[in-house]
């Protein structure tokens, strides 16, 4: 797009042919952080968190205490990205309180891990679903292609069931086919990946408001009421005692990262009009919104299916929310309610609703490993923007590393491996709020986060405690380390690429 054209457009403000277009509005900036976060863990996660907890009350809990965390998170965040409304985001933050190093370090796991990671388990996630409607795209590995299983007994692997998983099956040979055709869109033009972003983000979110009106509404069941709220069921015959606290801990990993990429639209901050007004709202209100509808999705499914079914019921009732075949809890939702008719109506809803996702962390991550090249931490071909405005050789690194977790992986293995590290830099940027406070106080801050310095302190607390009950579980202790090992490799790898490649003079 020429300069003369885009000037005959209201939706975009042009800058120098070096820098982005400014084209996404509060709208999109805020369908961004929404769209980034509801993918397919709210759809899923919740029938692996309810056979660790075990019980209706502490199922709910768990989500919020997750919408707690992330919501502090994210008002943290606001301040940051009102003073640094730059392409990276994230690792602007770091690299700003903190120093080069650990702004590289985030953004080596961001793309080993924790973007990519995201993008790999939500894709798989896109084929499980697809699976519905073509039961032939299911989860085992060809024997055909290279396969094999890799456990590491001392970080807690124990046998087949926790090892690593390589390998394809038609559930990530899907997976990579939607990788590379969102790539394609986003490389396409912000604008075009702004499009798919917000309008698949207004479906998906009426689609799970509709899913919560029906299971509180025609799908409330006598049975899963009585198994669920009744007497002494709801809160369970649990003792909470040490294991069930590391437990419990175990089990916000799936809700945690159903609510993660919530920062995804700090990276993209300068292709957002008026990023020191918008970017901040967009945080608030994206959260608070998706939290909103994940604690009430939950209460949703434990009004239409009991808590704990048996593995080897005939309907998807008997099964219930921990037993929901493949963990597809949603799915089994609309069944109890429409028949057999439910798992088509939720798996195409889940289908919009995994793709949104992926494009708004695709569009993101890119965006970052541009800001790193431009740095000099990252190639340097990364570093420069195609004749669309957009970063189109992070776009494809990206896409191709993506794919190559896609075989490593199950949907359960990838996202242990994404929220720890996630974690890490979570509790790590807010801390470098306070860095930011203390040395450098006259700098402009169009938002101030909102109780600091209380709830930033208390963000960096529950965070850091969740951190300590994922190294402590043995069912999430070997993809945390794996984690953490990543990083760390980063230390090493961060001087020997300043040693061959200089920092460049900044943007």
């Amino acid at each position: 797009m020429t300069e003369a054209t885009a000037s005959l457009r209201p939706d975009i403000v042009t800058r120098p042919d070096s820098e982005f277009i400014q084209a996404i509005t509060l709208t999109d900036a805020t369908m961004l952080v929404a769209g980034s976060m509801i993918g397919s863990g709210i759809f899923i996660t919740s029938a692996a968190m309810a056979r660790s907890i075990g019980s209706p009350m502490w199922l709910l809990i768990a989500w919020v205490v997750t919408g707690v965390i992330t919501l502090l998170g994210a008002l943290s965040y606001g301040e940051l990205a009102a003073m640094f409304p730059r392409a990276g985001g994230q690792y602007v933050f770091l690299r700003e309180s903190m120093g080069p190093l650990m702004g590289f370090l985030y953004g080596w796991t961001l793309f080993l891990v924790i973007q990519t990671g995201t993008i790999a388990a939500v894709a798989v996630a896109f084929g499980r679903f697809l699976g519905v409607l073509w039961p032939t795209i299911g989860p085992d590995r060809y024997a055909w292609f290279p396969q094999g299983n890799v456990c590491v007994s001392w970080l807690g692997c124990t046998d087949a069931s926790n090892a690593i998983q390589l390998g394809l099956s038609p559930q990530r040979l899907v997976a990579l086919v939607s990788i590379v055709v969102l790539t394609w869109i986003n490389l396409r033009g912000v604008r075009e990946g702004k499009l798919v972003q917000t309008s698949l983000t207004i479906i998906k979110t009426g689609a799970l408001a509709l899913l919560i009106v029906l299971g509180l509404t025609v799908g409330r069941n006598v049975t899963a009421l009585a198994a669920n709220f009744r007497g002494a069921n709801f809160a369970g015959s649990i003792d909470v005692s040490g294991a069930f606290v590391v437990a419990f801990g175990a089990a916000l990993v799936g809700s945690l990262f159903s609510s993660d990429a919530w920062n995804n639209v700090t990276f993209a901050a300068a292709e957002v009009k008026n990023p020191k007004r918008n970017l901040p709202l967009a945080l608030a209100f994206g959260t608070g919104l998706v939290t909103v509808l994940y604690i009430m999705a939950n209460v949703a499914y434990l009004n239409v299916l009991p808590m704990n079914g048996v593995a080897d019921g005939a309907t998807a009732l008997a099964r219930g929310v921990s037993h929901a075949t493949q963990d597809r809890v949603a799915t089994a939702a609309l069944e109890v309610i429409f028949g057999a008719a439910g798992a088509t109506i939720m798996a195409v809803a889940i289908l919009i609703s995994t793709f949104g996702c992926n494009n708004g962390l695709i569009l993101a991550g890119a965006r970052v490993y541009y800001a790193m090249a431009r740095d000099g931490l990252f190639f340097r071909r990364v570093g420069s923007l195609n004749h669309r405005r957009v970063p189109a050789a992070g776009l494809i690194v990206q896409s191709i590393w993506v794919a190559l977790l896609c075989l490593t992986g199950s949907y359960n293995q990838l996202l242990n491996y994404v929220i720890f590290a996630a974690l890490v830099f979570y509790a790590l940027t807010t801390i470098g709020l306070f860095m930011l406070r203390a040395k450098r106080p006259d700098v402009e801050r169009p938002y101030r986060a909102v109780g600091y310095p209380f709830l930033p302190a208390l963000y960096i607390a529950l965070t850091t405690a969740v951190m300590l009950l994922i190294l402590l579980s043995p069912s999430t202790r070997q993809d945390a380390f794996l984690g953490l090992v990543i990083v760390l490799i980063g230390i090493p790898v961060y001087f020997i690429w300043r040693a061959v490649e200089p920092a460049p003079a900044r943007q």
